[in-house]
């Protein structure tokens, strides 16, 4: 441990590697629940490429694990220490290095802050649109590591489809340079995609090429209520079956609705069984919100409310924003289920889950991103409660099956991590599993990054 310390201070500033015991416990998790972490050695806070090159270096010569890490705001265990690992924390590197409005692209580091980034690009008329509910803490090198979403996927689509190019430092040190600045290119494999989303266990993002977009106008939304959750997932199918591209379309359950006004005391609507949002950012989205609004009438809304203006909208998506910390609140710890069903079996997805809740005895409430089928349902718990603890547990387990049986996926927008490392080769199977493993072995041959999780 000596030597390791003794080679990373030779290559990188003072104040780059962190010792003290009580830092290194402030840095080994993220936000997720049921996940070990272990005791680092050190973290390293690099400014610059060639100080994550060197970590990199000094790494692979002593075959020591490194866990790179952003905001740790991340809800599957996938930044968490192992023993004797170093942290790579990404988060002083935060530059926002080019926007480019002819090309419509923006260079950045990867400890930017996604809202940052997206204030930023707005003064040139553009926008970035992958918006995870974190947006305001969470870094764009986390966004691409877990391939993130967001509230407005079901229109503009999750990181991976705005990755241009990367460049990645490899375990050995060496600097790889992926994708292009261009709106085209197919040159060679994409390896640019096969990187998002692989959670730091082929490389560390050092730098992205990120598409942009022009600004849309304001959104305008609605709130319907609806008497059971089957009822708005049936309007959820109806307006997708009309052709109809609203900018977000998002749900949220009875218990949702208490926890947020609970925590926000917005006074939203407690008497409903599920509250369904709606928004369009047409230039004219008032004949959109209609014919919305009338499908949900037809599915049996008991009410339909079009938002007056974008500040009323606004005030809304806080409301749904707020929904995952809000039922963190309401015992005290959450587990955050992202399971991905199709949109036609999200009316099973809720029942179902609603019944593993009778039958653990436990409180799960659901928001979703109901317009492409990604719910998380979050199982609410007291820690100290040993078997409420193994109950809560129990019912994530019987959640993550169910999303399988009904065709979908274990994760949305979350990534694996280490909490649903063992539902991944449920769901890659063997020969999948194997594939993956040669993948890593291609990039990581002494598997040093991120070691233990996702398989």
């Amino acid at each position: 441990m000596h030597e390791l310390i003794r080679r990373l201070q030779k290559g990188l500033p003072s104040d780059a590697v962190v010792t003290d015991p009580d830092i290194l416990r402030s840095y080994t998790n993220d936000m997720a629940g049921f996940c070990p972490a272990g005791t680092p050695a050190a973290v390293v806070l690099p400014h610059a490429v060639e100080q994550v090159q060197h970590t990199m270096r000094t790494a692979h010569a002593l075959r020591v694990p490194v866990v790179p890490q952003g905001a740790r705001t991340g809800l599957s265990g996938a930044a968490n220490a192992t023993d004797g690992c170093i942290l790579l924390s990404l988060t002083r590197m935060d530059r926002i290095l080019e926007i480019n409005p002819v090309d419509r692209i923006a260079v950045v580091e990867p400890g930017v802050i996604n809202a940052r980034l997206s204030h930023a690009v707005a003064e040139h008329g553009l926008s970035y649109p992958p918006d995870p509910s974190s947006w305001e803490m969470c870094t764009i090198g986390g966004n691409i590591g877990t391939g993130s979403g967001g509230l407005c996927c079901v229109k503009y689509g999750v990181t991976a489809e705005y990755v241009l190019g990367l460049d990645v430092v490899l375990a050995d040190g060496r600097l790889l340079s992926t994708g292009r600045r261009t709106a085209k290119g197919v040159a060679g494999y994409d390896l640019t995609r096969l990187i998002v989303g692989s959670e730091g266990s082929l490389g560390i993002v050092v730098r992205a090429t990120l598409a942009l977009r022009a600004q849309p106008p304001q959104q305008l939304a609605l709130a319907a209520e609806f008497p059971s959750a089957a009822a708005a997932c049936d309007a959820v199918c109806r307006i997708m079956e009309a052709g109809h591209t609203p900018a977000l379309l998002e749900l949220m359950d009875r218990t949702t609705l208490r926890a947020v006004n609970e925590l926000t005391k917005m006074g939203l609507p407690e008497t409903t069984e599920a509250l369904l949002l709606a928004a369009f950012d047409t230039p004219d989205p008032a004949p959109q919100l209609r014919a919305v609004g009338d499908l949900c009438a037809a599915a049996g809304a008991s009410e339909v409310v079009p938002a007056e203006d974008a500040a009323e909208s606004e005030l809304l998506l806080q409301g749904r924003r707020a929904a995952l910390t809000a039922l963190d609140a309401v015992k005290g710890t959450s587990m955050i289920d992202d399971v991905c069903v199709p949109r036609s079996r999200l009316a099973d997805m809720l029942e179902g889950t609603a019944g593993i809740a009778a039958r653990y005895g436990l409180t799960i409430g659901v928001c979703a991103h109901a317009g492409d089928g990604n719910t998380h349902p979050t199982v609410c718990f007291d820690a100290a409660d040993e078997d409420e603890t193994r109950r809560a547990r129990e019912s994530f387990d019987a959640i993550m099956e169910l999303g399988l049986q009904l065709g979908g996926t274990i994760t949305g927008e979350h990534g694996v991590g280490l909490l649903k490392k063992d539902w991944l080769a449920r769901e890659l199977g063997d020969v999948g599993l194997e594939l993956h493993r040669a993948v890593k072995a291609a990039f990581d041959p002494r598997g040093i990054l991120n070691p233990g999780k996702l398989f």
